[in-house]
């Protein structure tokens, strides 16, 4: 009986000992991990590059320009459909970063089908006080492939950022990827990489 009471005890602590060390190795990997960024695909155009001005009607027929020299202020398009369950998943994040970040950003919701399915997508989702512009040529002005998308445009009119946006982390990435000057968070660590 004191056999097995001891053996039995040598295998919780040896169990404890094991589940310590993978803790730490979980806690290593972690660190290793880099923040995943917005995936920017290959389209025509380029960060840096100036998008050109749009004159545009948002769905309430007010007039919106997307681009040009905004006084101090950066412009996020997000590219959503009503149809697209992850675009609808990350519509309560985008009101949230529209209020969060609204001393310094305008947040247009873009998109190519009908008033009615977007205003409905706005009225359940709580997106009253946001501008949205039912556009394909906006769309294809800056390479729009998949959704759900988003663009940063900086002060200036020029592009800052841009990529596919699946979750919170990826469109706190593009603001991250304008403050530090840099195309997106992966181009980021591969700069600190080679250096």
């Amino acid at each position: 009986m004191l056999t097995s009471q001891i053996l039995l005890w040598a295998a919780v602590i040896a169990q404890a000992l094991l589940i310590a060390a993978l803790a730490r190795q979980v806690g290593i990997l972690h660190e290793r991990i880099a923040p995943a960024g917005a995936l920017t695909l290959h389209q025509g155009v380029k960060i840096g590059e100036v998008a050109t001005p749009m004159d545009l009607l948002t769905i309430d027929e007010a007039k919106l320009r997307v681009g040009g020299k905004r006084d101090g202020r950066s412009q996020l398009l997000f590219f959503a459909s009503p149809d697209c369950s992850v675009c609808k998943s990350l519509l309560p994040v985008l009101r949230s970063a529209a209020r969060a970040e609204a001393d310094w950003i305008d947040v247009v919701i873009a998109g190519d089908g009908t008033k009615p399915a977007y205003r409905a997508m706005a009225s359940q989702h709580g997106l009253d006080g946001l501008p949205i512009i039912l556009s394909e040529a906006l769309g294809r002005a800056f390479g729009v492939a998949k959704l759900p998308y988003a663009v940063l445009l900086d002060e200036s009119g020029r592009i800052a950022s841009l990529g596919l946006i699946n979750s919170r982390e990826h469109l706190e990435s593009l603001f991250e990827a304008k403050e530090r000057g840099v195309a997106s968070l992966q181009d980021y660590l591969a700069r600190r990489k080679e250096a």
